[in-house]
């Protein structure tokens, strides 16, 4: 143990003391009030507090985030890996040492490229904005990339090729409760983030809420007794649904006339292409009656503004999106949105569901590949001038476009690929797809450093593993999946040595020999970040803390105002006037149905879908050690219907093998008719045998590189049946 540094430790609270913060899971980010209990088993006591997206309400996993402050294996010193294969505690000088020693080496023998970075979609806007700028400049690497590109990346890529501009919801969450319909792709939110469900009451009671899941979720189940339509498609046939609808609105003359000619290019490129997804061809490729995709069509039409209705709403998830083919789906459901004049017209829209708690902001300030801060392009001259201005170095300094996270990991410790990864906010070995690919390649490398809070299943094979601050112990900022800023406060002082990723990347760009500034307090990051991305699609240049602290609801973009005029007031529907195209016009972009990468075939006769339990969140590194929850969901399961464990020779509770052409995983069947009988679910919040990832595609978007997670052939066995993967019919890598 070290003695603590005084400039990097907060003052512990007093009893009783408030802080009005946000929940540290998913992008909803509930407003929570802490109150510092000091002396009692956990630090703060939590409760929800008002807030538009919440409304004062939290999730059980949101309830006991408490819990995780003081987690019975919280790290709270450096570790350092032994040669017999265990960690011993170091101090902070001689854990950032051997860090930056090694890095230095390995830069020298195989050059900048040699080390690469994986961040995370949870990190503060701060850290996510230091941690790119820590890689560029400090590390001078061009690869750097994290796990956001498996969460928006298909969203993203769709939003910024048909309207210009990726923002999440380019609406306030609450317009949602005003809508005569609101059609759901991929996203059970009643499990996920369940405090949105009460947004859509409005909707369910006019009968307008329209879910699409091969399961009939919590939230598909919203649509029983008159509150909708639930359509159970077949998996990885989504686009065919949003194509179909498309051409029932289109051959009905459904669709805005006005609104097209006036805002739309690309309508007739797009016509053609849906002209061959006629209802009754649709229905054999997915299952849902014609006549059903007719009454969908007519009824999103009917709730449209050009024919008299309150206002429909498009929203996509990651069911829809973590797909081989996900941009040119969430494309399919923009155009959709677009056809009825939706989109840029208060009380209507289009909007992906953003996952993780910082997905938006965590992909505006560098953490990307492509990009820099405010969403600039780093290939582009005049984004690389400006930030270069910013950070003080010369454009050139600043090293060009990595690549993304699929192929960054999958080159980790090969002949050409990097010896070293620094990874901050992310469990791979569990949420990456391919897992046992990926973590192959982890125990490839030369040298793995892990800034993490508790000893998740990436950290365990680290050589060096820094404990840092969570949530309650740190200030900053997140923007939720609004595109709403939001202020992180500290409630409590971290334990033992704990840091924030701030200071160790401070201290580390210091130990590396780099001059760029770089400091500890969020408020000068948050600063700095917002002059570098002043002029930025994702423009943050007029938010300041005093700002957010005075209780301004700002939303990005939100420029600084020219000398005399007053502050702007944040952009919370962005696409009222015009698109920020070169046209000023939304684009339709005409897309083709490909289907799953890994379909089913003899010998892999079932699909498999993975996705969340109420319980868990992302890979269970933190939830897994709460106890409740844990209880509540305490292992792996998968989900099928009785008549296909019937087939397969399986009851409930018996342990079911699974294998696709990357592996094997098992778990206890869980018997339910609310799953369609060609298909079983999985959850992926466990590590081990139970690892649903250990099943997933590593195969990308050819656009967005997001890898096909939500959908793969996979052959099912009881457990005395178990054979290789490699001996299944049909198994090919």
């Amino acid at each position: 143990m070290t003695t603590p540094q005084q400039d990097a430790v907060a003052p512990g609270p007093l009893p009783g003391a408030t802080a009005a913060t946000h929940c540290p899971y998913c992008a909803l980010q509930c407003a929570q009030t802490l109150t510092a209990t000091p002396g009692e088993r956990l630090p703060v006591a939590v409760a929800g507090r008002e807030f538009p997206t919440n409304r004062g309400g939290l999730c059980q996993k949101g309830w006991t985030s408490a819990e995780v402050l003081r987690a019975s294996d919280r790290i709270t010193t450096p570790l350092i890996r032994t040669a017999d294969g265990g960690f011993r505690e170091a101090g902070w000088d001689e854990a950032l040492d051997l860090v930056a020693g090694r890095v230095r080496e390995l830069q020298a023998e195989s050059g900048n490229d040699a080390v690469a970075v994986f961040g995370g979609g949870g990190l503060t806007n701060e850290k996510a904005y230091a941690l790119g700028k820590f890689a560029r400049l400090a590390l001078g690497t061009r690869l750097i990339d994290y796990n956001g590109r498996f969460c928006m990346s298909s969203a993203a890529a769709a939003s910024n090729r048909a309207l210009g501009m990726d923002r999440g919801l380019a609406f306030p969450l609450a317009d949602l409760r005003g809508a005569d319909a609101v059609l759901i792709l991929g996203s059970n939110m009643g499990v996920t983030m369940p405090p949105f469900v009460q947004h859509l009451a409005g909707v369910r009671e006019r009968g307008g809420l329209v879910v699409v899941d091969p399961r009939e979720t919590v939230t598909a189940k919203l649509t029983r007794d008159g509150a909708g339509v639930h359509l159970a498609a077949v998996p990885g046939s989504d686009m065919v649904v949003l194509l179909a609808l498309l051409h029932i609105v289109l051959a009905e003359g459904l669709q805005d006339d006005a609104y097209l000619a006036d805002r739309v290019e690309g309508l007739d490129d797009v016509r053609r292409s849906v002209a061959q997804w006629w209802p009754e061809r649709a229905e054999a490729a997915t299952g849902v009656p014609a006549d059903t995709l007719r009454e969908v069509a007519r009824l999103l039409a009917a709730a449209s503004p050009s024919r008299g209705g309150r206002g429909a709403y498009v929203l996509t998830g990651r069911g829809v999106e973590q797909m081989a083919q996900g941009t040119d789906c969430v494309n399919a459901a923009i155009n959709l949105a677009l056809a009825l004049g939706l989109i840029g017209r208060e009380g209507s829209g289009y909007g992906p569901v953003t996952g993780q708690g910082n997905g938006q902001g965590g992909r505006e300030h560098g953490q990307k590949s492509d990009q820099l801060p405010g969403y600039r392009m780093i290939t582009d001259p005049a984004a690389r001038a400006h930030v270069a201005s910013v950070w003080g170095v010369d454009p050139a300094v600043i090293p060009g476009p990595g690549v993304p996270a699929v192929q960054l990991l999958s080159s980790l410790g090969t002949a050409d690929g990097p010896r070293a990864l620094l990874v901050h906010g992310s469990n791979v070995v569990v949420s990456a797809p391919n897992a046992t690919a990926v973590e192959e390649r982890l125990r490839a490398l030369d040298l793995l450093v892990v800034c993490d809070l508790v000893p998740s299943e990436t950290a365990l094979l680290a050589d060096v593993v820094l404990p840092v601050t969570q949530w309650a112990e740190e200030d900053g900022t997140m923007t939720n999946l609004e595109g709403r800023i939001i202020r992180r406060r500290a409630a409590v002082a971290a334990p033992g040595e704990a840091r924030s990723e701030l200071w160790i990347l401070r201290e580390l760009a210091r130990r590396l020999g780099c001059d760029a500034t770089f400091s500890e307090d969020a408020e000068t990051m948050f600063d700095e970040m917002a002059r570098a991305s002043a002029g930025g699609k994702a423009d943050y240049s007029g938010v300041t803390y005093a700002r957010l602290d005075a209780g301004e609801e700002l939303f990005w973009p939100c420029p600084a105002p020219a000398p005399g005029e007053s502050a702007h007031p944040g952009t919370p529907r962005p696409f009222l006037e015009s698109f920020p195209t070169p046209s000023g016009r939304a684009r339709m972009i005409a897309v083709a149905h490909r289907g799953p990468a890994d379909d089913v075939r003899p010998g892999m006769a079932t699909y498999l879908v993975t996705g969340r339990v109420l319980q868990h969140y992302q890979s269970g590194a933190q939830t897994r050690r709460v106890r409740e929850l844990a209880q509540a969901q305490p292992e792996a399961f998968v989900e099928m219907h009785p008549l296909l464990a019937e087939r397969y020779g399986l009851t409930e509770g018996a342990v079911a093998f699974l294998a696709t052409a990357r592996g094997e995983a098992m778990a206890r069947v869980r018997l339910t008719t609310d799953i369609r009988t060609d298909t079983v679910f999985m959850p992926f919040h466990w590590a081990g045998a139970g690892s649903a990832n250990r099943l997933t595609n590593d195969v990308t978007d050819p656009t967005s590189s997001m890898p096909e997670f939500k959908v793969t052939a996979v052959a099912i066995r009881a457990a005395h049946q178990l054979r290789p993967a490699s001996e299944l019919e049909g198994a090919a890598r």
